[in-house]
């Protein structure tokens, strides 16, 4: 595996500015997700990495190599892509050894059915390696996509997307499949994502895309408790943060310059003082229930604690946790105290 940077790079369509000015960089065994809406420029960040795409602008390097102007095949890059791309009418086994087989490799046949054996036993689909493409379950193709790029060594994995065609119960184990695998092989990998779950469970750094530029570039950690402006706070959590002006839900300690106040639903504390609020909907997802108050005009997202019962049009109060709060200037841009963050996971460790 090799470190891979993107310097100043640029990339347009046209008229359309697919990305702009992007640096940034892979570590060694890192796995970096870049998170974003459709059109933020994921995809194409990634076939700039690949020579799929050639940039209008910037340099690319590969393990310290200078690779802008090289072709896709001498990049040493290995592509997972949205959609399986198997060959139907073979065997998982031929599908897993097709890229050991080009005439440019020379793998024996011992070193190609070992390495197909043993990516298999790590994907955990050795028992399917004779069955033809077709009689798999989509959970088990695309397995087979990410295994045909693991047989492989390349200096980087590019994924781009893999899971999104997936259903919600083979996306949640497959990621759990993915992050071991790529802790077990130390393996480099760039994947791109719109979905926070997978951004925030994979990633040991997620950059934060919006029209082509990176907004963001940071730990889960990081991006989720100290958001640099509004568009990545939104990114991140589910219920998204709640944003109210500055003194609205009882806090009025905002900076110079702050016109609003961002919250995260886990840090409204309910019925232990405050303001007063009521109550507009209640949401029970079994682990967890939601509710949604009203106070003073404002709404917010609250995370109901344990042994706690509300219901709709019941009156309660809402408060902050100290040192929770956020602060955004007029243009959305984070302002105040930088340890904000820090404090806030402190009380959550309490």
């Amino acid at each position: 595996m090799a470190e891979v940077t993107l310097s100043g790079v640029s990339k347009n369509f046209g008229d359309i500015s697919a990305v702009r000015d992007l640096s940034f960089a892979v570590e060694d065994a890192e796995l970096v997700v870049l998170l974003g809406p459709t059109g933020a420029g994921k995809t194409t960040s990634l076939r700039l990495v690949a020579g799929l795409e050639k940039p209008d602008s910037g340099v690319v390097t590969i393990g310290g190599h200078d690779v802008t102007a090289f072709p896709p095949a001498a990049r040493d890059v290995a592509f997972v892509f949205q959609q399986y791309s198997l060959y139907p009418h073979y065997t998982v086994f031929d599908n897993l050894a097709f890229p050991l087989r080009a005439p440019g490799r020379k793998s024996s046949k011992s070193e190609v059915e070992a390495k197909v054996r043993e990516v298999a036993t790590l994907l955990r689909i050795e028992s399917k390696l004779e069955n033809r493409a077709t009689q798999l379950s989509g959970g088990e193709m695309q397995r087979v996509a990410i295994g045909r790029a693991l047989v492989r060594t390349p200096s980087i994995y590019l994924m781009d997307e893999p899971l999104s065609s997936l259903d919600a119960k083979l996306r949640e184990d497959l990621r759990v499949e993915l992050k071991r695998i790529q802790k077990d092989l130390g393996a480099t990998i760039l994947y791109v994502t719109h979905d926070q779950l997978e951004a925030m469970t994979l990633a040991n750094r997620i950059g934060v895309l919006s029209e082509g530029r990176l907004v963001q570039l940071g730990t889960p950690r990081q991006i989720y408790e100290t958001p640099d402006n509004i568009h990545v706070a939104r990114r991140l959590g589910s219920p998204q943060i709640n944003l109210v002006p500055v003194g609205a839900l009882g806090v009025t300690d905002g900076p110079t310059g702050a016109k609003s106040t961002g919250v995260r639903p886990e840090d409204v504390v309910l019925g232990k003082g405050g303001v007063p609020a009521t109550v507009l909907t209640v949401e029970n997802l079994g682990v967890e229930t939601i509710v949604l108050l009203e106070s003073e005009g404002n709404r917010a997202h609250a995370l109901l604690p344990a042994g706690v019962a509300l219901r709709e049009d019941d009156e309660t109060t809402i408060a902050i946790r100290p040192g929770a709060a956020l602060f955004f200037d007029s243009a959305g841009n984070r302002i105040g105290d930088a340890n904000a963050g820090q404090r806030r996971g402190a009380a959550h460790a309490v």
